[in-house]
């Protein structure tokens, strides 16, 4: 790779549903993206996104420069409005949101034209297809018009995923001068198979994608974005896993693999993530603590912080090969009368109805206790100071009153419960057979007081104001010890990634994007940072003694060896700044204007 690569290309629009519309992981990705991409391009890189309710909030409008506005009156005249201005994220890139509302009586016609030029077959799409594809006919109007503005000037346009397909194939329709790249993140089918609980990789040969894809009602999905990687001049995947079911279902290899990187710059020091693991430790400590002691009490200083985070897809991400783990782990550390407890949290979104009561109560006689006791430490530090100059006795009568104990006493009696056991979930679900709740429990997973491994199921997206944690994405990821992310279908997998950008230990599988990048870097013997489970062409018993093996290693590590692996795990995070990836996109930008 060259180590100063210059764009080919003097204006550059890259197109996604997600530019100011956080609906997904390629928000995140372009996001994070936007400040070095300007770094090659400047004022001549421009995002294209829709025009919606959300983008108001993240999108500064300004006047457009003579030409532009041009365009945009013209555009509005089809019935297609176009906003110009500045996406407030780090280097306040250009930005163009198109609304597409009042050109949305033309989506049929649109369809139409897909089928007459690429036989993209449409006909029984719902709305879900229509409205990316009339807004993605749209950007490709607007781009066509734009760079009749700039004759002179040498143009590409990089759209992302099949919901901008159909401005690419209009590009194409049209014969413009306009060069295309287009980047699958997760192919339509792929997510779909998984989704399903489809292992699709055990028998990728043997999968016919068409028939897949009516079978799983996603064949106008499949077909429009097969049609804008045969058509594109450059075609990318973010992972060389993505490329593998790409060249399958697409019918095409890839010619550029551009990886997912994050901005370090936006992370702290290590030395500064060190501070904040123990202020974030102490916090889920706390919650830990409400949680499970009114029922029973266990050594929290003795106990490490597991977790899995993503979507609710219990196959896909491995949320069942985790809680099977767990269930082993729990019987083994029984078995060895362990003095280690382990608290896994499941922090997977699901449908909940509300926080369950008894949680809250719990939550706030322990808020009362925690704070009556801070509020009397001063006290009581000035009492230990006057007896030892006078040369008392440091005891209990000498520091602590009766009455303070009394109170103590009754604040920790309406803190305890009668209740065996703490509950699994800390919201009430509205699905009374719940696949994480049945997963646990044909796990023995039930939070007994004789189990080690402990788990809290939390339903919800981490927000930072819940009212229970109160903890954010990034403050419980700061929390916790190590990440398990086993899924079998992740074509990249950021969250590894920022965990180890915020000095956390984690292990993801060679089914990950991520995961493979992982596997191609010097490792560390002992302390790999980011540990990688083999989890390609292996049936899930295996995995989940492979998994269950390394988790009670990791718990039986020694602070010191956990130091050292979040330090290589922090290395091996900035070894995936955007520095070093953006370049694959300027070389695929490129490459498209040969």
């Amino acid at each position: 790779m060259q180590k100063n690569i210059k764009p080919k290309s003097n204006k550059l629009y890259e197109v996604s549903f997600e530019v100011c519309n956080r609906v997904g992981g390629i928000y995140r990705v372009i996001e994070s993206k936007a400040n070095r991409m300007m770094q090659y391009y400047g004022e001549d890189y421009c995002l294209i996104g829709p025009y919606t309710e959300k983008s108001r909030g993240e999108f500064r409008e300004e006047a457009a420069p003579k030409e532009v506005k041009k365009v945009f009156q013209d555009l509005e005249k089809e019935g297609i409005r176009c906003h110009y201005g500045r996406w407030l994220i780090k280097g306040k890139p250009l930005v163009i949101l198109v609304d597409f509302v009042d050109y949305f009586f033309k989506v049929n016609d649109i369809k139409k034209e897909l089928w007459d030029n690429y036989q993209v077959d449409s006909l029984a799409a719902g709305y879900d297809f229509d409205e990316p594809v009339c807004w993605s006919y749209a950007t490709g109007r607007l781009i066509r018009e734009l760079s009749s503005s700039y004759k002179s000037k040498k143009i590409t346009a990089h759209f992302h995923e099949w919901l901008s397909a159909a401005g690419l194939l209009y590009l194409d329709s049209k014969n413009t001068e306009v060069k295309t790249v287009f980047t699958t993140h997760a192919t339509s089918l792929g997510r779909t198979l998984a989704f399903h609980s489809i292992n699709f990789y055990m028998s990728l040969n043997e999968i016919n994608p068409e028939e897949e894809a009516r079978k799983y009602n996603v064949y106008p999905k499949h077909i429009i974005e097969k049609a804008a990687a045969r058509t594109c001049n450059v075609f990318t995947t973010v992972s060389e896993i993505t490329g593998i079911e790409a060249e399958k279902f697409l019918e095409r290899k890839p010619d550029f693999i551009l990886p997912n990187g994050l901005d370090i710059e936006e992370f702290l020091s290590f030395e500064e993530i060190v501070i904040k693991h123990r202020l974030q430790r102490r916090r889920l400590r706390s919650f830990v603590s409400a949680f499970f002691f009114p029922y029973y009490t266990f050594d929290i200083e003795k106990t490490l912080f597991y977790f899995i985070i993503g979507r609710n897809e219990l196959r896909a991400k491995g949320i069942d090969v985790f809680i099977q783990s767990l269930g082993k782990l729990n019987r083994k550390m029984i078995k060895e009368n362990s003095d280690r407890t382990i608290v896994a949290f499941l922090f997977i979104p699901s449908q909940a109805k509300g926080v369950n009561p008894s949680l809250l109560e719990n939550l706030e006689y322990f808020r009362d206790l925690r704070d009556y006791l801070e509020g009397t430490f001063p006290e009581i530090e000035e009492r230990i100071l006057y007896n030892t100059l006078q040369e008392k006795d440091l005891s209990k009568e000498n520091l602590i009153s009766e009455d303070y104990l009394f109170e103590i006493e009754k604040k920790l009696h309406r803190l305890k419960r009668k209740e065996s056991t703490p509950p699994l979930v800390t919201h009430h679900l509205t699905h009374s057979h719940d696949e994480i709740m049945e997963e646990l429990k044909r796990a023995e997973l039930l939070n007994q007081e004789e189990d080690r491994v402990k788990v809290i199921y939390y339903p919800i997206y981490l927000t930072g104001y819940d009212g229970l944690s109160n903890l954010s994405y990034e403050e419980a990821l700061e929390a916790c010890h190590l990440g398990v992310f086993p899924s079998f279908y992740e074509p990249w997998g950021y969250t590894p990634l920022e965990a180890a950008a915020l000095g956390v230990s984690s292990v993801t599988t060679d089914l990950a994007g991520f995961g493979r990048f992982r596997n191609k870097l010097k490792k560390k013997k002992g302390r790999p940072g980011i540990y990688i489970l083999e989890r390609e062409k292996k049936d899930d018993n295996k995995i989940v003694e492979d998994l269950y093996q390394f988790l009670y290693k990791f718990s039986q590590n020694k602070r010191r060896e956990r130091v050292e692996n979040k330090i290589e795990a922090r290395k091996i995070a900035s070894q995936a700044d955007w520095e070093s990836f953006v370049k694959n996109y300027i070389e695929a930008h490129n490459a498209a204007q040969k």
